[in-house]
């Protein structure tokens, strides 16, 4: 079932102890409209985790606009969601994965690989006339036990030391890659040597995951061999490039502080 669940199987496991349910909407340009969405109805059961608050720490003047979450806080945070070492956890959004795809990396980079997306997100959900409510689960005991696994990510020192073998994957829209656009970032343009794969490519329009065959196929010019490198923006479109490796049967590190990262070291180094 890893790393996508349909909503049908979802439907049928709604109650499941051993399911846990986490909503991650999320909104780039208003940070208070995923909570907002969830208290307004959400997949019965399901906690909320906040992209600023509970996926990210605090901004900093390197590490990009979504730097990690410190693991012992998140930790925290999965325990009161009753997230222990043998619960399936699945995630979801309402924008193509863009944040439940953070949420799946976030928990794979934590040690726990029980964990999943519901393809088609919360309107797909709603589509097919499934059940939600505005009940808020309550906070629970229990104990996430964390075990990073640090060769999931890498640093800027380590972008710029990568081998030649290596490639590095921008997973930003191709207007914003060739620098034509920038509407976040102080500086245009993207890392050098870098190759493009927009995120948006790897669902449909409605949401719903393209066909593993498909996910193979576009990857299907990386050599076999290659260090394979990815970042977006902030650290958090890029997961769903991750997904869809993961789909394709390649393994793939994040470059977490992202272009953000990067362009703070360029402003540094000018002023």
């Amino acid at each position: 079932m890893f790393p996508i669940v349909s909503g049908k199987w979802l439907a049928e496991h709604l109650g499941d102890r051993n399911v846990v349910i986490a909503d991650c909407r999320f909104s780039l340009t208003d940070a208070s409209l995923g909570r907002q969405q969830y208290e307004a109805g959400h997949i019965p059961g399901a906690y909320y985790f906040d992209l600023n608050q509970d996926l990210s720490s605090p901004v900093q003047q390197h590490g990009g606009r979504h730097p990690l979450p410190e693991p012992d806080i998140l930790a925290a945070k999965l325990a009161q969601a009753s997230i222990t070492a043998d619960t399936i956890v699945v995630a979801y959004d309402d924008s193509r994965l863009a944040f439940a795809a953070r949420f799946w990396w976030l928990l794979r980079y934590l040690g726990h690989d029980r964990v999943a997306v519901l393809d088609g997100g919360y309107q797909g959900w709603l589509t097919a006339k499934y059940p939600h409510t505005i009940v808020i689960p309550p906070q629970k005991s229990g104990e996430f036990v964390v075990n990073v696994q640090r060769d999931r990510v890498v640093n800027i020192r380590q972008v710029k030391a990568r081998s030649i073998d290596a490639m590095l994957i921008d997973s930003r829209e191709a207007e914003r890659y060739r620098g034509e656009r920038e509407p976040i970032d102080p500086i245009a343009g993207h890392i050098p040597g870098a190759v493009n794969y927009p995120w948006q490519d790897v669902t449909e329009a409605d949401g719903y995951l393209k066909p593993v065959v498909a996910q193979q196929q576009r990857w299907s010019a990386v050599q076999p061999n290659s260090e394979l490198l990815v970042y977006c923006g902030s650290g958090v479109t890029a997961c769903v490039n991750l997904l869809s490796l993961e789909l394709a049967g390649r393994e793939a590190k994040l470059y977490a502080g992202s272009w953000s990262d990067w362009c703070s070291y360029l402003l540094e180094a000018s002023n």
